[in-house]
């Protein structure tokens, strides 16, 4: 499929978007990738959505394993092949282990978890069964997460959607990775 909203020329700049993408290419990530290639047509809002991402990725509270594992499930959850190839190595280096990644590409729950790990992937599929969660799993993510880190949990399925819905209607192709295409789901 053809990518519908591809990298744009820099002479084709407007001086917003030129401000947008240095912004982006100064800032902790250094690349200009993924979402916001699309998300360049607006630059106000690639700014904002950069910023709630940059704090997700890099302050949340949640330990990296977590931040991580969240956005491979919402990958997985919307067959976004973008983030799966970004994400998955930044996984393995976090700590999820590669047979939970698989389990996540296989869409079936990884056995074993450890219990931070599955408060997280409990909480994030009753999320996106639900959208809500049940007394006993909200319990358990504030347990592991505390009221800052169940947050951004939340925040984190919310956001990795946002730029799966973004890149799957852009049809934003995926940089070159270590890491398998995702399957599609039956």
């Amino acid at each position: 499929m053809q990518d519908r909203l591809p990298p744009l020329a820099d002479s084709a700049l407007t001086p917003a978007q030129t401000d947008a993408k240095a912004g982006i290419l100064a800032g902790a990530r250094g690349v200009f990738q993924g979402p916001f290639i699309p998300l360049l047509r607006s630059p106000a809002l690639m700014q904002r959505l950069e910023k709630v991402g940059a704090y997700l990725r890099y302050e949340s509270p949640l330990p990296g394993k977590i931040r991580e594992l969240a956005i491979l499930m919402v990958a997985r959850r919307f067959t976004q092949q973008v983030e799966w190839a970004i994400h998955h190595p930044i996984a393995l280096r976090e700590g999820v282990t590669a047979e939970t990644i698989t389990a996540l590409a296989e869409a079936r729950r990884p056995n074993p978890m450890q219990p931070d790990e599955a408060a997280a992937y409990d909480f994030l599929t009753e999320l996106h069964h639900n959208q809500s969660v049940s007394d006993p799993t909200y319990n358990a993510a504030l347990t592991h997460f505390g009221e800052p880190g169940t947050i951004d949990l939340i925040a984190i399925a919310g956001y990795y959607a946002t730029l799966a819905l973004v890149m799957n209607t852009a049809r934003t192709p995926a940089p070159a990775s270590t890491a398998l295409p995702l399957p599609a789901l039956p």
